[in-house]
Order: C-alpha cells, then sequence, then structure tokens
C-alpha cells in the first residue's frame, strides 16, 4: 500500500511552484489530491499535468481567491463531503509585498493580508472543522518563510505576516491537540520556483550566501510537508521546521540584495 494511499488532501496555491510538488507528491503516494489556484485555467491544466503522468485521476480542481473566504471554505466542505472526509490540509497559498515602509499603501496592505492572513486564517478553520466532524486525526500544514524568522529591509508587511503564521501554527496546536489534530509550520529559505528563477542571478546569488552552498527546491518543501502529514509524525505539533540549508544561522544576504537595499 503507498503511503497515504486514499487520504484526502487539499492545497491551497499550488497552481505552480511548491504547492504543486506538494500536491504531486501527495498523489504519487496515493492521495487524493484537492488542487487550489487562483487562476481557473492554472488550476486545471496543474490537475491535468499530475493526472496524465501518473495514468489515473487522482488530482481535482478547486480554483478560487483564498482572500473570497466563501468560495475557499465552500471548497474545503465540497471536497471533504465529496471524499468522505478530510485528513491533510496544507495552507500554501500566499502573496508578497516587497517594498519600503513608507511606499506601501493601503490598498497592497489590506490585498496581502486578505490574503495571507483572513484567508490562511479562515481556509485553515474550515478545514479543522470538516477534520473534527469526521473525526478525523488530521495534519495541519501552514507554509511561513524564513523572512518571519529574520528581518531585513523592504519586507516589513510580507514579513509580519509570515511572523504571524509561525504564531497561529503554535497556538491552533493547542486548541486542536483535543481533536487529534496537528499542525505545525515550514519555513522554505531561498528555493527554486518559476517565479524566482525568473531572475537569473538568484540560484548564484543565494547559493553564495547559504551555508551548503545551494539553493532549496520544491522537493525539499514538499518531502517536509509529507513528513509532517505521515502518521509517524503524530507527536509533532506546534513546531516550525525551517528548510533553508542554514540560511538563518547568520542571514547574510547576497551583494546585489544589498546594494538595492541600500539605495
Amino acid at each position: 500500500m503507498s503511503r497515504f494511499e486514499g487520504k484526502k488532501v487539499f492545497v491551497t496555491g499550488a497552481g505552480c511552484g511548491i504547492g504543486f510538488k506538494i500536491c504531486r507528491e501527495f498523489a504519487e503516494a496515493g492521495a487524493i489530491v484537492a488542487l487550489n489556484s487562483l487562476d481557473n485555467s492554472e488550476t486545471i491544466e496543474a490537475c491535468k499535468n499530475i493526472n496524465t503522468d501518473l495514468k489515473k485521476e487522482v488530482v481535482f480542481p478547486f480554483p478560487g481567491d483564498l482572500s473570497d473566504t466563501d468560495t475557499i471554505t465552500n471548497s474545503i466542505k465540497d471536497f471533504a463531503e465529496k471524499n468522505n472526509g478530510l485528513d491533510v490540509f496544507v495552507a500554501n497559498a500566499g502573496i508578497t509585498v516587497f517594498s519600503k515602509f513608507l511606499d506601501v499603501n493601503v490598498k497592497e496592505f489590506d490585498h496581502l493580508m486578505s490574503v495571507n492572513m483572513r484567508g490562511t486564517y479562515f481556509s485553515v478553520q474550515a478545514a479543522a472543522k470538516e477534520m473534527i466532524k469526521n473525526g478525523t486525526k488530521g495534519r495541519i500544514i501552514l507554509m511561513s518563510s524564513v523572512n518571519g524568522i529574520q528581518a531585513h529591509l523592504w519586507s516589513s508587511a510580507y514579513a509580519m505576516t509570515k511572523a504571524a503564521i509561525r504564531m497561529l501554527a503554535k497556538s491552533l496546536a493547542s486548541e486542536l491537540g483535543k481533536y487529534g489534530i496537528t499542525v505545525n509550520a515550514i519555513s522554505p529559505g531561498a528555493t527554486g520556483t518559476e517565479r524566482t528563477l525568473e531572475d537569473e542571478e538568484y540560484v548564484k546569488e543565494w547559493s553564495a550566501v547559504t551555508p551548503d552552498g545551494q539553493i532549496g527546491s520544491t522537493d525539499d518543501i514538499a518531502y517536509t510537508a509529507l513528513f509532517l502529514a505521515d502518521k509517524r509524525a503524530g507527536h509533532i505539533n506546534g513546531e516550525e521546521i525551517v528548510v533553508d540549508g542554514g540560511w538563518t544561522t547568520n542571514s547574510p544576504l547576497p551583494e546585489n540584495l544589498k546594494k538595492t537595499l541600500t539605495h
């Protein structure tokens, strides 16, 4: 039997990058997966890609904006009802605001909070309710960031949301533990994705300031998510796993970024 045979998994922000890889790994391990992404066509295409590769239909599209709480909570409820429960929920969706503190405007700040904070909070709430309703000893995995641990210039708004997600994991572990539900966070460091690799210097620059001499991959984050979701990790609760090759030990910035931030 596959590691997650028959388990029901819902992943937000999974049209590409880390979320997509998490969906793929769970599907390969036997799970039934709900793939959420903002764009309808991207969501459908992402599911098609995984299902085609695996030669079976186990990943299903649930497009929707995480900031639209009614849509995302209804999607979670719908998936759980169709599949007789929910075992794992990965709150991966999030957006970034990289801007000087004095330049951040209310509109972009509110959008950031509506996705990273409100969207995460209420999607997790909806997932927990489904787990409790079905008596599932579920796993909730939140996606934080090293930006929520180590501060640097131009990331104040984004960083505060990721720091809050770390605390949310601790708070919910205490509240949901009595139901057999664990809540943990993953904090990736520099990771190669479709978005980050658009910068031709990204790999070189970040590898140079990471103790193990390389950037992270989506594999690294996905494998961590599957570890936390495994039944053998059931006594890990309210914790954070930092996947950054050791970057947060001293947190140096790449030279190009350092020059940008000081001008």
